[in-house]
């Protein structure tokens, strides 16, 4: 892997981390300092499936999943598609250098 693609799939991984922790956070620990590596482990996931681009319907089930069964959840199916949306609008937000 060249370093301009490590250096765009740090600012992915990055921008990824940031969503699921300040506009995700079902559980809401986002203020929390001891928990701000909470929602790591999902970051590769949703890295994957943006990079492969993948519908928003594959998104919301990853992250419906998550919140339903892997948090036990009751979610809110129309903010969790909201957020699939936010997420897809990560790879143009990097490419064009503009990550919120």
């Amino acid at each position: 892997m060249t370093s301009a693609n490590l250096d765009r799939a740090k600012r992915y991984h990055e921008a990824i981390k940031r969503a699921l922790l300040k506009e995700w956070d079902p559980i809401g620990v986002a203020d929390v300092p001891e928990a701000q590596d909470e929602y790591d482990s999902y970051v590769p996931r949703v890295y994957r499936l943006l990079i492969t681009r993948r519908p928003k319907h594959e998104i919301f089930d990853f992250l419906w999943t998550l919140e339903t069964q892997h948090m036990g959840l009751t979610g809110d199916r129309q903010t969790t598609e909201r957020f699939a949306e936010r997420l897809l609008r990560i790879p143009q937000e990097i490419d064009e250098g503009t990550s919120a």
